[in-house]
């Protein structure tokens, strides 16, 4: 490393990639990181700095540029830290993810495994269901820089949906208005930290403000902005984070107006999300991911599946389906709290059959369909058919649920019942 200076130029062949998606170029063994560098490319570099083990680089020219380098499509990309891979074509940038997966495998691990090729998304843009965005010291709004806790304003990001973007400017507007100070790291002084962000697929959106004080000035107004910017906002948290250091969410929540959770659909199952419950910030993905999970883990109805460190309960209760008994262990009370709500949501409500001679309770979860046998209604369950002595519009009615089907016979004379439960 000794013969490496700042300034020279070099003359090399891109290798492959780091963690951090920096090109990795070799010189006479010396390894040299260069952002924005793509595999195969031969380049030059300049030397920016040196260190005991590595060295990093500038890209100064491309002689053979690659057919999987890309144009970032993002005005920010080497500005704001948020991404590293936007000059790369997505299949390069999922083979780099991949080789470095097994490089941690091989060259950490010592672990002689295979990694299988990487399941892509659909669609790699505009899927995060969460969104934090620091506020500098001046009121400005976006992402730190790469290594650095400088603020870059972003107006539009491409990895998340247009109403987080929306939100977040709606919170600064209500700054600028009523002239909320900004939290500043060096002094300590300020109140507004962070504004934060989660999504679901119906398009609703939840808005934690993070503050330095246990008020903020003008609540209404923040909320009235907010809902203006977002009109499917359910609610609007105020978070409470007077401790300095880099953790962004405090204990302590507030609601300003509307609720402080969200619910979402994962893998057909409802959750419930307060603002500090981890939850998978691509949801499309974490689908594909737990299926492979549970393909993998071949449950036989047996097992008792722990789910370690299981946030809100997603994969609990995917689990749940195919073990004979799943233990989730989290640490952090709120998202337990979602995770019990949830719980009792999904298995908490049942049918109950009573007669004179037995007392019979159906969770509504196993309930397959309902049919009419002749003067009794036949509810067909994960645990057998059960009848009832009622008709279908009267088991409808108690249930006072839509998601079941209800089967019956016949079409004209039955035309009536049928428009009965159609009609609720």
């Amino acid at each position: 490393m000794e013969y490496l200076k700042n300034g020279q130029i070099h003359t090399a062949l891109v290798e492959g990639y780091s963690s951090e998606g920096y090109g990795v170029v070799r010189l006479d063994g010396a390894v040299v990181f260069v952002p924005r560098a793509v595999r195969g490319e031969r380049i030059d570099l300049k030397i920016t700095r040196v260190m005991k083990t590595h060295a990093l680089g500038e890209l100064v020219k491309i002689h053979t540029p690659s057919p999987e380098r890309a144009v970032p499509d993002c005005p920010y990309y080497g500005k704001c830290g948020g991404c590293d891979f936007r000059h790369l074509s997505y299949e390069e940038e999922l083979r780099a993810k991949r080789q470095r997966v097994q490089d941690a495998l091989t060259r950490i691990g010592g672990a002689d495994v295979p990694v299988e090729e990487i399941l892509g998304a659909k669609n790699p843009d505009h899927y995060r269901n969460k969104c934090q965005y620091p506020v500098g010291p001046h009121g400005e709004i976006g992402f730190f820089q790469a290594r650095t806790h400088q603020v870059v304003p972003v107006d539009r990001c491409l990895l998340q949906p247009e109403v987080c973007d929306r939100t977040a400017h709606a919170v600064g507007s209500w700054m600028k208005r009523y002239q909320i100070p900004a939290y500043d790291e060096v002094t300590g002084r300020g109140l507004i930290r962070h504004v934060y962000v989660r999504t679901n697929r119906r398009g609703e959106s939840l808005c934690c403000v993070v503050a330095n004080g246990r008020k903020v000035p003008r609540e209404a107004e923040l909320a009235a902005l907010v809902l203006a910017a977002a009109p499917k906002t359910v609610g609007v948290v105020l978070n409470v984070n007077t401790k300095k250091g880099n953790v962004i969410l405090g204990d302590q929540y507030r609601t300003l107006w509307g609720q402080d959770f969200l619910m979402d659909t994962l893998c057909s199952l409802e959750f419930r999300l307060s603002v500090p419950s981890f939850y998978q910030v691509n949801r499309d993905q974490a689908e594909v991911l737990y299926g492979k999970a549970l393909e993998f883990a071949a449950l036989t109805g047996k097992e008792t599946a722990l789910d370690l460190y299981c946030g809100a309960g997603t994969i609990t209760l995917c689990l749940a389906g195919r073990a004979q008994r799943v233990i989730g262990a989290e640490i952090v009370p709120a998202a337990i709290r979602d995770a019990v709500r949830l719980i009792l949501l999904e298995e908490g409500r049942t049918y109950t059959i009573q007669t004179g001679s037995r007392l019979e309770r159906i969770p509504y979860k196993d309930i397959l369909c309902i049919e009419r046998e002749g003067k009794n209604a036949s509810i067909t369950s994960s645990g057998g058919i059960s009848k009832v002595r009622k008709s279908l519009q009267q088991v409808y009615e108690e249930l006072g649920a839509e998601e079941f089907i209800y089967i019956d016979r016949g079409c004209i004379v039955n035309l009536i019942h049928v428009m009965q439960v159609k009609d609720g």
